[in-house]
């Protein structure tokens, strides 16, 4: 019992030390890109810009980004009301900010769920229906991203490929990746044999890297989520209406996310370019950050927008702009993800019961 208190406490330790790193690795990003901006621009120009800067549009970027969380929350909170009836909407807002702030802590965005899960789990609710919410509530999510950045591209192809001409491999295996992970999900729901069946062989292999110690029990652990996301999956597509407000829901985030850029563009004096033509490079921009094994793609997002950008804002506004863009879409869900972890049941001496009911 004191061997498994040991292993245990060792293993908070670990989290714990990762988290301080990956926040080190955050702060050191910042700090030097304040470092560049003033080398670059100079403080003179900074301050110039700043002075001059249209706050009417730097509002609408705090707009956006708010109007984003309020939008992932709601996403969230339809599944789970459905499942969890005493569920409410501020304690969905409060798992979703805490989403936020893991997954822009942690590299490749892959905090979020887990812990998620973890603090929906120490409300009483069973694990595998919280991962299955989670899951589909992901599917869904980035099956709106590809069909909306689909279409955006191709009614400004002619555009995406002359700002793009340099990274179209790129942008077509980042497209690529995505639609691969949207249909094997997609596989999980319709074929959960099959499904098993591609996974083991990788869980074997992660197992004789020694990535997992015990294969067999990681095996056990990967059916019973694959069984629950397929009856989740299976329900769910009883529940056509819950499906098609969440997609809407999921459409209306992501244009007010790429808005965020737009908004910023206009803030530091820049015109000429319509929020269509930055619709495109912003796309492209997540894929790159897709791919950067850093907490919040840090490095790749500022040199990603850089290199996309570079063409479209006004001299001596790039960098700025970059600045404002990443407090909007990182710093900000940090610094607010970070107060919800506070726990305001206990300090206000309230506690919850959450009781499933079975959807019809």
């Amino acid at each position: 019992m004191e061997e498994n208190k040991s292993l245990v406490v060792v293993k908070d330790k670990n989290k714990s030390k990762k988290i301080y790193i990956n926040v080190a690795i955050i702060l050191i990003i910042f700090v030097a890109l304040i470092i560049y901006m003033i080398k670059v621009d100079g403080i003179d120009n900074i301050l110039n810009l700043l002075k001059n800067s249209d706050y009417r549009w730097v509002m609408v970027g705090f707009l956006c980004i708010v109007i984003y969380w309020i939008c992932e929350a709601i996403c969230l909170h339809i599944p789970l009301k459905k499942s969890f009836s005493d569920q409410s909407f501020f304690d969905t807002f409060r798992i979703s900010m805490i989403g936020q702030l893991f997954n822009n802590i942690t590299p490749f965005s892959s905090g979020g769920q887990p812990i998620q899960a973890y603090e929906m789990s120490k409300e009483g609710k069973k694990m595998s229906d919280v991962m299955s919410i989670l899951a589909m509530k992901f599917v869904i999510s980035q099956t709106m991203l590809v069909l909306f950045t689909a279409v955006v591209l191709l009614f400004e192809f002619n555009y995406f490929m002359s700002l793009l001409s340099n990274f179209l491999v790129l942008a077509i295996a980042g497209f690529a990746v995505n639609v691969g992970v949207i249909l094997f999900i997609f596989l999980i729901g319709i074929n959960k044999k099959l499904a098993f069946l591609i996974l083991k062989p990788v869980y074997i292999v992660l197992g004789k890297l020694k990535i997992f110690k015990n294969v067999d029990e990681k095996l056990e652990e990967l059916k019973v989520s694959i069984d629950s996301f397929n009856e989740k999956f299976n329900l769910m597509k009883s529940q056509k209406l819950v499906v098609l407000k969440m997609s809407v829901i999921s459409l209306i985030q992501y244009i007010v996310y790429y808005y965020i850029t737009y908004a910023v563009y206009r803030a530091f004096g820049n015109s000429g370019v319509s929020v269509f033509n930055i619709i495109p490079a912003q796309a492209f921009l997540l894929m790159i950050m897709a791919f950067t094994p850093v907490p919040g793609a840090g490095i790749g997002a500022e040199g990603g927008f850089a290199l996309l950008f570079n063409k479209i804002f006004q001299n001596g506004t790039l960098n700025m702009s970059i600045l404002f863009w990443r407090v909007y879409t990182f710093y900000l869900p940090i610094i607010v993800g970070s107060l919800f972890m506070i726990p305001f049941n206990k300090l206000f001496g309230k506690s919850r019961k959450y009781k499933k009911r079975k959807v019809d």
